[in-house]
């Protein structure tokens, strides 16, 4: 084993699946590595539950607290526009209605998801998720700024949003400035001991794109993310981020980032434009790590003078991702115009992945539909999924989820346009509040489920895509990210 293949396979045993809460694939599992997921008891929650009647009575009391309520299951498909863009202008605004109202009136944060197992819009059938994630506050954050860009809210509404979840942030519990990962949205009580680098990022990408955005909220923006120094997250021995850090047990996570192509690489980014981690962190992130032990051999890999090494699968090009999924590959465009700063690393694997998926789920599955990645069954359970031939890990092939296509726009807006309008054609997948999880393509079932998480990247996505690339073109702007762009401007992943 030479001395660079070494290293890269040490990096693959610091890393972890590079979901913001993910988990440990099994050969790299180690006893009580988990525990930092285990939550923590909303003991007022409880409490407001019990003087209720109990959970199940209070869930009319949940549903008042938010802004609207769906009033049909599925959207007639006659009725949505045959003209593509017309489609796609839909679309945002059904999206962002459904993210407004999972909206908490009281706190101002959003629920982490709605259910409607049995196909019914009753509040006593419905599966409420109110509780909350850093992730999901920092998208939703960006989405309030795309809403206003897209006319969809006017300056007093967007304001008011907006000053309302930056007060509620004052509100909550950290550790060392950084929240936890969840929260629960109504008593605001954390239920978690950990704290994480990668969604702490994600709160930090939407803050400065609303800071850039409104001027009027730079001030308290810029505060929020002055006393959050991802410092705290950067090994220095290692040059990687860790996972995060357990506070119950006061210590960082076992794992780190050890993957370039994951979703993290944007905090990795605003750390190194903040000046809390070097530019060599960006370059000790593995690109290409040795193949997996439970990973089948089915790209070859390919080295290339000056660019390092990458692998082929069809005649594709591509660095993998974790687990080969699409929002490990495309999320951090919701932010980060990678086709325009860095079109020969980070803009051609989009490209290669967005390619990757489709020829996958049609050529290889024989789906009618592509684009995989972490969303909610059918079932109610939450499961990872992507093309394998894709990831380093390789998550199981599956679920189609919609939000997959929506990030694809940014890569291949034709392809993912005929796409989404395919799932609608197919599928009864197009409710009140825009698209649902997932389908699953083998037997036509559907998640009836929205999740903040997804549901934010379809819209921040469609906002991009409709408004001139206006999120992207605000976060740019930003001086943490100008001081970060010339790392990434001029590696070529590729020949």
């Amino acid at each position: 084993m030479t001395r660079r293949t070494h290293r890269a396979f040490l990096a693959l045993l610091l890393a972890v699946s590079s979901a913001g809460c993910g988990s440990l694939p099994g050969w790299l599992a180690r006893d009580g590595a988990d525990r930092s997921r285990e939550p923590v008891v909303a003991v007022r929650k409880q409490a407001w539950e019990q003087r209720l009647g109990g959970r199940e009575a209070a869930k009319p009391h949940l549903k008042a607290r938010l802004g609207h309520w769906p009033t049909r299951l599925v959207v007639d498909r006659r009725e949505l526009p045959a003209d593509d863009r017309a489609f796609l202008e839909r679309l945002a605004r059904d999206t962002w209605r459904g993210l407004e109202a999972m909206a908490d009136l009281g706190t101002g944060l959003p629920i982490d998801h709605l259910r409607f197992p049995n196909g019914s819009l009753e509040p006593g059938d419905v599966e409420f998720g109110d509780y909350t994630t850093t992730t999901n506050i920092g998208l939703y954050l960006a989405a309030i700024v795309g809403a206003h860009e897209l006319g969809l809210i006017g300056d007093a509404s967007a304001v008011a949003r907006l000053t309302r979840v930056l007060a509620t942030l004052g509100r909550l519990e950290t550790h060392r400035g950084f929240y936890y990962n969840f929260y629960d949205v109504i008593s605001l009580e954390r239920t978690s001991d950990f704290v994480s680098f990668v969604d702490s990022s994600w709160l930090l990408a939407g803050l400065i794109v609303v800071r850039t955005a409104f001027p009027e909220l730079a001030a308290e923006c810029a505060e929020l993310i002055r006393t959050r120094d991802l410092r705290f997250y950067y090994d220095r021995k290692r040059h990687l981020m860790s996972h995060g850090y357990d506070v119950s047990r006061r210590r960082s996570s076992l794992y780190h980032y050890g993957a370039l192509y994951t979703e993290a690489r944007l905090g990795s980014l605003l750390a190194i434009g903040r000046g809390e981690a070097p530019a060599q962190h960006w370059f000790e992130m593995v690109r290409v790590f040795p193949p997996a032990p439970e990973r089948p051999a089915t790209s070859t890999v390919r080295e290339h003078e000056g660019a390092g090494r990458y692998l082929v699968w069809n005649d594709i090009r591509y660095v993998p991702s974790w687990g080969g999924s699409m929002f490990e590959a495309l999320m951090p465009s919701l932010f980060l115009d990678e086709q325009r700063f860095a079109p020969d690393s980070l803009g051609a694997n989009d490209r290669a992945h967005v390619e990757g998926q489709r020829r996958y789920a049609t050529e290889v599955l024989g789906y009618p539909v592509w684009g995989m990645s972490p969303c909610m069954m059918p079932s109610g359970r939450y499961g990872e999924f992507g093309a394998p031939v894709l990831g380093v890990r390789g998550y199981p092939a599956g679920m189609v989820t919609p939000h997959a296509s929506a990030l694809a726009l940014a890569v291949d807006p034709d392809a993912a346009t005929r796409n989404l309008r395919e799932l609608v054609r197919r599928y009864d997948i197009y409710g009140d509040f825009g698209l649902y999880d997932s389908v699953d393509p083998r037997t036509g079932t559907v998640a009836h489920a929205y999740l903040s998480l997804d549901q934010a990247m379809t819209f921040l996505a469609l906002v991009n895509h409709l408004d001139n690339r206006v999120v992207q073109k605000l976060f740019a702007s930003d001086p943490i990210v100008q001081r970060a762009l010339p790392v990434i401007r001029g590696e070529r992943f590729f020949d």
